[in-house]
């Protein structure tokens, strides 16, 4: 039942289905595709990218806090300040302690100024919670225990970011506090970063980018800085604090975390709402490129089937005209270059049907004339060869030789080309004729002629259209041949033709002669000497191959005529040929076969053949 549906289903249905399915198929498996793995995309990418800036703000940072180390290690340990602060320390001389002063913030500020990276920096001694050596204002009282710990090592401790206590900025920065070497003072050196350098790590929330967020965890997994309090807060634990995982979420945040070689770790998160934001947008773009495919896909298969349609409609009213000869020269195009050459080769299929038709028509209009033709010649033929019978045993009981060769050749002639239009001949039946028809010529002119006749032995079997040889040379005995005449007989089997050449030495004729002898519609054909035999050769020669077979005339006026046939031969026929050739030579290679005149002897007509070559060999060229 399902199939019976299946083909009633119309070619355009067919066509739209089909179309939609092989262009939405693959858009809609891509589709399923991504739907499945868009989470995955997009969670690598935000990871990525995620990761990718963690770890320049983490080397960021760790650059800053080793270029904080290396100050603070330069200052700590040994070096011209420590000397000058020692001296200080033990100088009572005002003018030289003044001195002693200007010269140590001298040296801090050539170390200020020599790294731009350095911020705030001065020398607390915690005992009194009185600080030194400034080189910047110092923002209100300075309370270190308050600052953010980050780490905290025997010799130096790391804060995490704060305000600046410099009065001139007010931005977050790094710092830390190391002791200083100096013999019977407990001293300690604070520096911080300088201006503008965690400009992009911790700017105020309404001048950074999209909505990451900074947290700063110390060596433990405490949350040292937070700039989302709300969820992380600081002075407690982070929630994932184990190594191993560098990413998840948490709070409804995406996470991800780089550790430094010193172990602390910078955290960045993302809300989980902009990364579904991001999954939705693509969802909404999918969609609508879903129904942008769908509508291109349904038009497109619309105009498929309209270039479809028109060409298919166009076809079945040329077949149509097939039957109608009056429509069969329309020149209508479906402007679509394959189509258009299809049309093409069936106008051209069905022009060469009417050509072919009125060919077949011609023809057999052709044919049937040739054979009322030549019924009008074969009026009451019976009577005429028992008298030519009567006649010839006459001759023979009154010794009559002469009268018996001419009946006898006369009767064998007749035989033969009053046989019927239907009956098959050959090469060998022809050249048999045309020697008794030169016989009978021999004795009715008075003058002498020779006649050459040379035959392919392998083309005497082949078919030939009958009475072909005795018009043509006939026409070379009547209008071209007299005293001393030559007449040239030849037949060369080809490779896939068959030539025979009539030529002789006599008068010649004009080209305008020539032209109106090949030109089969004239009127005044008939007119001309030879114009009668000529027309029957050309019309049994267009009977029976068409247009394979080419007639050809040449001549000079006083140089003689040259009659050339070419006939085509096809491989059956070759091979019959050879068969019978090969018979022939099996029995008698010279016995000519008594096919004429049943019951009578055959005799050569030796007087009116001459085994004399042409003189003039131009004359066999064609």
């Amino acid at each position: 039942m399902l199939t019976k549906r299946l083909n009633n289903v119309t070619f355009k249905n067919r066509i739209i289905f089909i179309f939609i399915i092989s262009s939405l198929g693959p858009f809609i498996c891509l589709g399923l595709t991504s739907f499945y793995t868009i989470d995955s995309i997009i969670g690598n990418k935000v990871e990525g990218a995620l990761q990718s800036n963690l770890k320049q703000d983490l080397m960021s940072l760790e650059n800053m806090l080793n270029n904080l180390n290396h100050v603070s290690q330069q200052l700590a340990y040994g070096g011209s300040t420590n000397r000058l602060i020692e001296q200080l320390e033990v100088e009572n001389d005002p003018y030289e302690r003044l001195r002693l002063n200007n010269e140590i913030r001298s040296e801090l500020n050539n170390i200020t100024f020599s790294n731009p990276n350095i911020g705030l920096l001065m020398y607390y001694a915690p005992d009194t919670g009185e600080y030194e050596f400034e080189n910047f204002r110092v923002r209100g009282d300075f309370h270190p225990d308050r600052l953010p710990l980050m780490e905290e090592y025997p010799e130096i401790t790391y804060y995490g970011p704060h305000l600046s206590y410099n009065g001139s900025i007010n931005q977050y920065v790094f710092s830390i506090m190391r002791k200083v070497t100096l013999p019977d003072q407990n001293l300690y050196l604070y520096i911080e970063t300088g201006r503008n350098a965690l400009t992009t790590l911790f700017a105020p929330q309404n001048h950074k980018e999209g909505s990451r967020r900074l947290l700063l965890l110390d060596n433990e997994g405490q949350v040292a800085f937070s700039e989302v309090n709300e969820v992380f807060e600081e002075r407690t634990p982070f929630p994932h604090r184990e190594a191993a995982p560098s990413s998840g979420t948490s709070g409804g945040y995406f996470w991800s975390k780089e550790v430094s070689n010193q172990g602390w770790s910078l955290v960045s998160v993302v809300p989980q709402n902009e990364i579904n934001q991001e999954r939705n947008r693509w969802l909404l773009q999918i969609a609508g490129f879903f129904l942008l495919f769908l509508i291109l896909a349904v038009f497109a298969a619309w105009l498929l089937w309209k270039m479809v349609y028109r060409p298919l409609d166009k076809f079945h009213r040329e077949i149509k005209s097939l039957t109608q000869s009056e429509e069969r020269e329309k020149e209508e195009l479906t402007h679509i270059p394959e189509f258009d050459y299809l049309l093409y080769q069936t106008r051209s299929m069905k022009r060469k049907i009417w050509t072919l038709y009125d060919e077949i028509e011609t023809k057999e209009k052709r044919r049937a004339d040739l054979e009322v033709e030549k019924l009008l010649y074969q009026i009451n033929p019976h009577f005429l060869m028992n008298t030519l019978d009567t006649v010839h045993w006459l001759a023979v009981m009154n010794g009559q030789k002469e009268i018996d060769k001419l009946v006898l050749s006369l009767n064998k002639l007749l035989y033969y080309n009053l046989g019927k239009m239907g009956e098959t001949s050959t090469i060998g039946d022809e050249i048999e004729a045309l020697k008794e028809y030169l016989q009978l010529q021999q004795i009715r002119y008075d003058f002498q002629f020779d006649v050459d006749i040379d035959v392919d032995e392998n083309s005497l079997g082949l078919p030939s259209p009958r009475f072909l040889l005795q018009p043509m040379v006939e026409n070379a005995l009547y209008h071209g041949v007299s005293d001393d005449g030559y007449i040239y007989v030849g037949i060369a089997l080809q490779e896939d033709s068959l030539q025979i050449t009539i030529q002789d030495n006599g008068a010649g004729m004009s080209r305008e002669i020539i032209a109106e002898l090949l030109d089969e519609d004239t009127e005044d054909s008939d007119k001309v000497g030879m114009g009668i035999g000529m027309k029957y050769v050309k019309r049994i020669l267009r009977a029976s191959y068409g247009d394979e077979a080419k007639l050809n005339i040449r001549s000079e006026v006083g140089q003689g005529t040259v009659v050339s046939l070419r006939l085509p031969v096809t491989e059956e026929a070759r091979a019959a040929a050879d068969r019978l050739a090969r018979e022939r030579k099996a029995t008698d290679g010279h016995e000519l076969d008594d096919r004429f005149s049943p019951g009578v002897a055959h005799e050569t007509a030796s007087a009116a053949v001459s085994s004399m070559k042409p003189q003039w060999p131009a004359a066999k060229e064609e």
